[in-house]
This record gives C-alpha cells, structure tokens and sequence, in this order.
C-alpha cells in the first residue's frame, strides 16, 4: 500500500467541510483526523497482508466513511461499500466521493439486516459490541470471507461474550492483531478477524 499524502491532504478537506454540515466526528477530534481515523482504519491491512486483498468489502456502519473512504483510496483494486442506516452521513460520505473522484466507492443507506449481497470482507469500527455485530457481519459473508471487527482494550471480553453468535455461524476468531495509534498517550487497539470454520 502506498499512501500518496496528497491524496490525504484532500481528503481530509474535503472531509472538514463535510463534518462542518454535519457532525460526523466531534470537533475536538478534527485536530486527530490522521492519527484516530485514517490511520487507524488502514490498520486492516496487517489483514490483507496475511489473509489477502479482498475483491469487495461492507463497512457496516460506516459513520463518517471509516473505515470505509481510507480503504478505498489506498486500495482502488477492493470494491468498497460503505453501509449506514443515517441518510445525511451517506450523503456527507457520497460528497467527498464526488469531490475526489473515489470510482471504487459505493454508498448504501439501509440497515444492515436488509442488506442480500455478500462480500469477500465485512469491517465494522466502533458500532456495537462484538456478540452484536458479528450477527449483522456474518450472514453478509461469501464463502471463505473475513470480518474484521475494530476494537481497543476489551478485546477479549467482548470475544467471550460473543461465544455463542460464534458458535451459531460456525465461525471463530482466527487472529487478533494488536497495533498503536501514532499519539502521545498509550492508545492500543486490535482488529479481531473472524472466519467460518
């Protein structure tokens, strides 16, 4: 992945601008757009690196576009949808779309439930808890495909509590991959990366 910083800057905004209309992330959090958002959504690609590039990917709720917008620019080879139910955040997501040209990213406004395609990879960053959303993700899965959910410190909690959702799919935790947010205070975070056995 090479992460034209250009690109970023761009994106970043283009994003402002959107997040001045409609609040997207807290204002206190604009100053840590790179570091707690685009960076940390283009952690999945420790997944991609050891599990493969997915040809599609669903973001459920998606928010703001992350992880959703970052993948899409960094990967322009993975068809990216960006999935929430709130109409004006799809809509802020499908203006910086247009704004930067983003072919490989598509918007769906629906609930998850709703949604009948399935894809290679289903994200999700800080929607609900694992045991919740893992029911959403799974039913949206090819055969073979890979969720990836973001968490931080209560990682291996909210596995327990989703033992039995696990068990329901057949699915279990094949990998958790640990790594830091680029910020002064200790900000630890792990992508859980689930698979039907």
């Amino acid at each position: 992945m090479k992460i034209d910083k250009s690109v970023y800057e761009q994106y970043m905004s283009a994003f402002i601008a959107q997040n001045a209309k409609v609040n997207l992330i807290s204002k206190n959090d604009e100053k840590f757009l790179w570091e707690k958002h685009i960076f940390d959504s283009l952690a999945v690609g420790k997944v991609f690196e050891k599990y493969g590039t997915p040809a599609t990917l669903l973001d459920i709720g998606t928010g703001g576009g992350f992880p959703a917008v970052p993948v899409a620019l960094a990967y322009p080879e993975i068809e990216v949808y960006a999935l929430d139910s709130i109409r004006k955040k799809i809509n802020a997501i499908e203006n910086i779309k247009a704004e930067l040209d983003i072919k490989n990213l598509h918007t769906i406004c629906e609930r998850a439930e709703k949604i009948t395609d399935k894809f290679d990879m289903v994200t999700s960053r800080a929607v609900a808890p694992l045991n919740v959303i893992t029911e959403y993700a799974m039913p949206r899965l090819n055969k073979n495909g890979i969720f990836v959910a973001y968490k931080s410190v209560k990682t291996q909690e909210e596995i327990n509590e989703a033992s039995v959702v696990l068990k329901k799919y057949k699915a279990k935790v094949a990998d958790i991959m640990e790594y830091k947010l680029p910020l002064d205070e200790n900000h630890t975070r792990n992508l859980i990366v689930i698979i039907n056995e």
